[in-house]
């Protein structure tokens, strides 16, 4: 690590700072991450429910119904594998289609009460393993690491999207 001053707590940081602090944060984000969907992936495993079907479960309850092409800007996926889970999904009776009035080629898709049932249940299990977590966070650290966070998907959406947009 460079010889950079610090600056003060609430001060933005000098470009080249902010880049060695965020270098830290994805440094941890990308083991998180694994060690997340892998955590959700066994815990999940006996109900038959994956990383992307669960995504796909909690994307719809979070949002209400939406298409396919959706579910994959929503969880930066190919709209193949956001249809992919999907199609898993409704192969166990979570998801159903419906008509989607603005767009006669893109259907709804909506939770089933099954759905609903094993997005709850899922969540609620994992509420509960968060909250074993060491509990000395203040809403004001959480919120700090919320705002990084959003930043970073901000300033990468670019990437995603490619130049000019969506």
């Amino acid at each position: 690590m460079t010889d950079i001053p610090h600056s003060a707590p609430a001060d933005p940081l000098p470009p080249e700072r902010l880049a060695e602090r965020l270098m830290e944060v994805f440094a941890l984000v990308g083991p998180l991450y694994r060690r997340v969907q892998r955590k959700i992936e066994q815990d999940n495993a006996a109900r038959g429910v994956t990383a992307g079907v669960r995504a796909v479960l909690d994307l719809l309850h979070t949002h209400g119904d939406l298409t396919v092409p959706q579910l994959g800007r929503l969880q930066s996926v190919s709209r193949q594998f956001a249809q992919r889970m999907t199609n898993e999904a409704a192969a166990r009776d979570w998801v159903t289609t419906t008509p989607n009035p603005a767009h006669q080629r893109s259907p709804l898709i909506r939770l089933t009460p099954a759905g609903r049932a094993t997005i709850e249940a899922i969540t609620t299990r994992e509420k509960a393993m968060l909250a074993e977590l060491p509990g000395d966070l203040t809403d004001a650290e959480v919120d700090a690491c919320l705002r990084v966070l959003g930043r970073l998907v901000d300033g990468f959406a670019e990437i995603e999207q490619g130049p000019g947009g969506p």
